[in-house]
């Protein structure tokens, strides 16, 4: 690194990073609907007070010699662009440098465990076996106790974490001075601390052993070199998806980043059943594009009849997975469709929240099965 480099690194981090990391973590802790001005009005009153009071306590260590750093001018052409901050330095500061990959001893056991464990976890579905071999070696096995803290929200993170053994429990504050909020438990297989690596921010919740618990550690470094970039290609879009879910529109932005870890994709032909009535189901759907029908067999001997129409941002498969029935209905796709989809297990323990929802919907369903039954007699 050259010495301007170095000059405006220093400069970086003394005068800038510690300002937005405060300001990341005021943004988590109240989530303010608009970011942009929200941030304004931070800067503008309480940045100052806290750039005020860093100089006043660094005024001790200034000297009256202290070196300007003349940073590089900006292009003209460039100044209508809308520039973008990160917690971390930006530029050549925030690139990947030459990575050479941690190893830690392992016995064939531990890598044959670690290897299941992400096999199930939905943040490293998209590595092939190389890359997850380098997962593997980089993990560190840490055992907690019942009742430890793993994480906790507001601190800096330089670790993900995959469950082997135990649960943990997620707790998150939604304003500064309240109350944890009990969120998820987190099973075998899952995976959690990768908010604070895919988006340079503190910690998004607090996380707690629940059970004694052993876990496989991956450190910042492996993360961002081989998971980070399809991990947060894939949340970004299924994120993007779910917020046209009328469904999970109140679903903290949290939570909403982990259904998107967990939803899979699917996609049906014109004519194509995507369920059938009778059917065992273990599938909850969500439709990203293209228009279904359902239809009911309504009287034994005839023919189904339509009894519901579904649009892209609506939902269906529910009632099997609330009722522990047999499919209701056939759905069919009228055009092209592109479904996005949980399997019973992600859709019991991320949807429970919005259990009672549900089941208030399935009122339409039985409205609409008793309009053509009447239009049948």
């Amino acid at each position: 690194m050259n010495q301007q480099a170095e000059k405006l690194r220093l400069y970086a981090q003394e005068n800038v990073v510690f300002l937005l990391q405060k300001l990341m973590e005021d943004i988590l802790a109240s989530q303010p609907k608009n970011v942009i001005d929200w941030s304004i009005a931070w800067l503008d009153k309480k940045g100052r007070d806290i750039v005020k009071s860093r100089q006043k306590q660094n005024a001790h260590s200034s000297s009256s010699d202290d070196e300007i750093i003349e940073l590089p001018k900006r292009p003209v052409a460039a100044r209508k662009q809308r520039a973008s901050i990160s917690a971390e330095a930006y530029g050549q500061y925030n690139r990947k440098e030459s990575f050479q990959p941690r190893v830690i001893v392992k016995t064939q056991q531990q890598k044959e465990n670690i290897g299941k464990r992400l096999e199930q976890s939905f943040m490293f579905a998209s590595l092939d076996q190389r890359e997850k071999d380098i997962v593997i070696d980089a993990m560190e096995e840490r055992s907690y106790n019942a009742e430890d803290w793993v994480i906790r929200q507001g601190e800096n993170g330089d670790n993900l974490y995959v469950v082997d053994q135990g649960e943990l429990n997620c707790f998150k504050r939604f304003t500064k001075d309240s109350e944890n909020k009990f969120l998820k438990v987190y099973y075998p297989g899952e995976s959690f601390g990768e908010l604070a690596l895919l988006y340079n921010a503190p910690r998004a919740a607090s996380i707690q052993s629940k059970t004694n618990s052993v876990l496989f550690a991956l450190d910042r470094q492996t993360f961002n070199h081989i998971v980070k970039d399809a991990a947060m290609k894939k949340r970004e879009k299924y994120v993007n998806v779910l917020k046209q879910i009328e469904l999970l529109s109140m679903m903290d932005p949290y939570e909403r980043s982990h259904v998107a870890d967990a939803i899979r994709s699917a996609n049906f032909q014109k004519g194509d059943y995507v369920i059938r009535e009778g059917e065992q189901g273990d599938i909850f759907y969500m439709i990203e594009e293209g228009e279904l029908i359902a239809t009911k067999t309504l009287i034994q001997g005839q023919e189904p009849v339509k009894v519901f129409q579904y649009k892209e941002g609506d939902y269906f498969g529910e009632l099997a997975l609330l009722k522990d029935i047999p499919r209701q209905a056939n759905v069919v796709a009228q055009t092209e469709v592109k479904l996005i989809y949980l399997d019973r297990h992600s859709f019991k323990r991320m949807l429970g929240p919005l259990e009672d929802i549900l089941k208030r919907n399935t009122e339409k369903y039985e409205k609409y099965e008793q309009y053509w039954i009447n239009q049948g007699k």
